[in-house]
């Protein structure tokens, strides 16, 4: 039998199935749905959620619907509460759109207390018994906040704002004391204090010092960068500021120097994105550590009276963000895609002595307290995780028999 006879074949088959189902339609894959596409049965995507009916459900309904049957069932249902939920029965409520923690800046106070900052809110946590308290909520037409900074002396804290305007709070009275405005064109992503002199870095790439303690409070202004301001740090001396921006550009200012042109005495081009994190190096007064993005994801480490890039270290991911520790020549970096981690490395050899795994998403931002014991980080996974990282003091040198341990950080493990 040829080639031709086995398709004349085939045809009249198919026209013969035709004829005995004339009203079967063909099977054409569909593209499943958007949601259906990017979640899965246990985990439901948000854009799938009617957040109206969740919170009717969660709280609204309980006020027309309060019988449940038989009082033994409803007494079984409080005693279900009790266990389950230790009294706590309502879950989760949806009082609009929830706040991202893309735009959630902390500080830590003291190993007792921290400062967090997420949509329009400025919260207090006491880390002494784990209560949370309510500083200041910012309007709609001003929010969100997008940086908060301490002052040095621990009682006094800066907020910056979306519309360009930074609060000064008394944390002790919770009373605000004043609001610096008109400098800026756009939101205050960044803040650096030295001293009573309160840095602000823009969205409109200006960098302004503002002495707090005057009525005329901008005594410098600054233009070296072409885009938003994303990182500023005062160096331990207060002579030198660091500063990072979007435009790619890491500048180095040093106030010690009279300079009427107001330039900077170093213009580092050596990153190819954004550089947010930076760090100056506690026990070597020259020494700055500054990070990339995702598109550069280096490490590297500046000496700041010449200008010198002294190391390059590629980290494989995005550097969020940067702690030197205060007890030993160690450099703690934050990251994002794809491990979310953050990394302990040994200076100056940048050997790994750890990686901290928690966060689901980037770590966007991390703290240190006093002591400098304890790191607390925040992730986009809406989460802020506490580390004991670097060693204590007074445990370096002697290494004392451990001692039962009662504080708001007892719980946490450490990796020495």
């Amino acid at each position: 039998m040829d080639a031709g006879s086995l398709s004349s074949s085939a045809s009249s088959a198919s026209m013969k199935q035709e004829r005995r189902h004339p009203l079967r339609e063909q099977m054409v894959p569909r593209r499943p749905s958007s949601w259906q596409q990017y979640s899965d049965r246990f985990i439901r995507d948000r854009r799938a959620m009617d957040l109206d009916v969740a919170r009717y459900m969660l709280m609204d309904s309980k006020k027309e619907n309060t019988t449940f049957g038989s009082p033994s069932k409803e007494a079984y249902r409080k005693h279900l509460a009790v266990i389950v939920f230790q009294n706590r029965t309502r879950i989760l409520a949806f009082k609009s759109k929830p706040p991202t923690l893309e735009r959630a800046y902390e500080e830590v106070l003291s190993d007792k207390h921290q400062a967090i900052a997420l949509g329009n809110t400025v919260y207090l946590w006491d880390g002494s018994n784990g209560c949370t308290s309510e500083l200041t909520t910012i309007d709609e037409d001003n929010g969100p906040v997008t940086s908060i900074n301490w002052a040095p002396d621990g009682k006094h804290i800066a907020v910056g704002l979306n519309n360009s305007d930074v609060h000064l709070w008394d944390v002790t009275s919770t009373t605000q004391l004043r609001t610096l405005r008109g400098g800026h064109c756009g939101r205050i992503p960044s803040l650096a204090w030295n001293s009573h002199i309160l840095t602000t870095g823009g969205h409109d790439g200006v960098i302004i010092n503002n002495d707090v303690r005057v009525r005329s409070h901008i005594v410098e202004t600054d233009r070296g960068h072409q885009q938003e301001v994303c990182g500023l740090k005062w160096s331990n001396s207060g002579k030198q500021l660091a500063s990072g921006g979007n435009d790619n550009i890491l500048h180095i200012w040093d106030r010690s120097i009279s300079n009427s042109s107001n330039s900077p005495l170093h213009r580092l081009e050596d990153h190819l994105v954004a550089v947010k994190a930076l760090a100056w190096c506690p026990f070597q007064s020259n020494l700055l550590a500054s990070g990339g993005g995702g598109a550069d994801r280096c490490i590297k480490f500046w000496n700041t009276h010449t200008g010198a890039c002294i190391n390059s270290v590629d980290t494989g991911s995005q550097v969020c963000s940067l702690l030197w520790s205060k007890n030993e020549r160690e450099l703690l970096s934050s990251h994002g895609f794809t491990q979310n981690q953050l990394t302990l490395w040994k200076y100056p050899s940048m050997v790994k002595l750890a990686e901290l795994n928690g966060h689901t998403s980037r770590v966007l931002f991390m703290a240190q307290s006093p002591d400098g014991c304890t790191v607390a980080s925040a992730g986009a996974d809406e989460t802020l995780r506490f580390w004991q990282v670097f060693g204590a003091p007074e445990l370096l040198n002697s290494k004392p028999e451990a001692k039962a341990s009662f504080g708001p950080f007892s719980n946490i493990n450490q990796i020495r």
